[in-house]
């Protein structure tokens, strides 16, 4: 039987997140030592009383509401409000499988231009192929700390007509870096004068390692859609329970998300709903392990900041998440004299020869021929780091006071720099 497939994915792969953890998982039953930075999953367990309601709700199998368990949309309604500021209520909030699926149906449902800024996540340029949707890019540079401006935004705007979607990601992934309440309220202006929702994906703003976050939403709460989710900051990725918040101002594109959602997905597992609840409700709890998280996480990266550094690898400081965006160009003589032309090969190279995974800039929608990648500083025992930390009585707490849980982190990071400095 001839079986025909619609054209938009005839350059469409396997997403690149999944590749890498599937390459070093080959890699590791072959025998080798992968030094993990490649996948962006939180080494931090769930929460306890997670999932110890998870196994009080594992009998729970009814469908639930497709917008989700109203008990649980309404504890996320109460975070937003009492930890952002923001107006937002229980008919506010949808839940999904993954905030990756909320993102998908929305460019589904609108008649629109995507606007992506470069570099972003894997995953927003592929959907928007995958739904034969217009996209164009907003560049940056390392320059510019990899941001978009205001000024770019605007002149991108003129040269489209129609409703625009901005996609805008931060603590940034693959980047780490965050928005100044300035550049926000700049960014919201042009979106205001010209036609641009925004999507902003803020799964990484309890990862902010200053607990720092401000929501672009307050500064255009009526053209603003904020997806979440418990991936990251709860560390519960396996779980795919993800949020979008929509402003009564565009009801239209929630009733037409939940209509979707009723027929595609219907609703999120039971039992993973109503555990969820206590995510958002346990505050005491929660603040605590979301303290030493981001603890850990800024101590970590700090340390391969400093390391690639002083091995002369351009890169900024990051804000949040677990991720950097090193740009190999200074070594770039040495990677030529290697064979290597672009991000690609010089990864395939790397976890060939050392065993250290990351990602390549062009993974990202970066040029093939720029020398970045993104590191995910996540190989390390996320548990153990918690429990030296809750440990701690330092205020000033400190690489050595992690011990051996650093070990692979270093160890990795040595590899990558040595190999960087080997001559051929």
């Amino acid at each position: 039987m001839m079986a025909s497939i619609i054209p938009q994915l005839k350059n469409i792969g396997k997403s690149a997140t999944l590749q890498i953890n599937e390459a070093s998982s080959d890699l590791e039953k072959k025998g080798r030592k992968v030094y993990r930075f490649g996948f962006g999953q939180s080494p931090f367990p769930v929460p306890a009383p997670v999932v110890n309601e998870l196994k009080k709700y594992a009998n729970e199998k009814s469908y639930l509401p497709v917008e989700g368990l109203y008990e649980l949309r309404q504890v996320i309604a109460d975070h937003y409000v009492s930890e952002q500021s923001l107006d937002v209520a229980s008919k506010n909030i949808l839940v999904g499988p993954g905030s990756k699926e909320l993102m998908y149906i929305l460019q589904m449902v609108l008649k629109c231009t995507v606007i992506i800024p470069s570099p972003s996540w894997v995953s927003y340029e592929p959907q928007s192929i995958i739904l034969n949707k217009k996209h164009t890019f907003l560049d940056t540079s390392y320059e510019l700390k990899w941001k978009i401006t205001a000024d770019v935004l605007e002149e991108k705007c003129k040269d489209i007509k129609g409703l625009k979607l901005l996609i805008f990601n931060y603590p940034n992934n693959p980047t780490g870096l965050s928005y100044t309440i300035s550049e926000l309220k700049s960014i919201a202006k042009i979106c205001k004068n010209n036609n641009v929702l925004v999507l902003s994906d803020e799964i990484y703003s309890r990862l902010h390692h200053r607990n720092d976050h401000i929501s672009v939403s307050k500064y255009y709460p009526e053209g603003t859609i904020i997806t979440s989710g418990l991936s990251k900051w709860c560390g519960a990725g396996g779980w795919r329970l993800g949020t979008m918040i929509i402003p009564d101002e565009l009801e239209k594109i929630r009733q037409a998300i939940i209509n979707v959602s009723s027929e595609t997905f219907s609703c999120v597992s039971s039992p993973i709903q109503y555990a969820s609840v206590m995510a958002y409700k346990d505050k005491k709890y929660i603040n605590d392990y979301l303290f030493h998280s981001r603890r850990i996480l800024k101590l970590i990266g700090d340390h391969c900041y400093e390391e690639l550094k002083n091995a002369e690898v351009k890169l900024h400081k990051h804000d949040g998440g677990f991720y950097l965006f090193p740009d190999f160009s200074n070594h770039s003589s040495s990677l030529h004299s290697k064979g290597i032309r672009t991000s690609s090969q010089f990864c395939e190279q790397l976890l060939s020869d050392t065993g250290v995974a990351l990602l390549p800039g062009s993974a990202f929608c970066r040029p093939k021929n720029e020398f970045t990648a993104r590191l995910a500083y996540v190989n390390f025992d996320g548990a153990r780091a918690l429990k030296l930390s809750k440990k701690s009585k330092s205020i000033d707490f400190s690489a050595s006071e992690l011990g051996e849980v650093l070990n692979p982190v270093s160890a990795g990071i040595k590899f990558l720099i040595d190999w960087l400095n080997k001559k051929n």
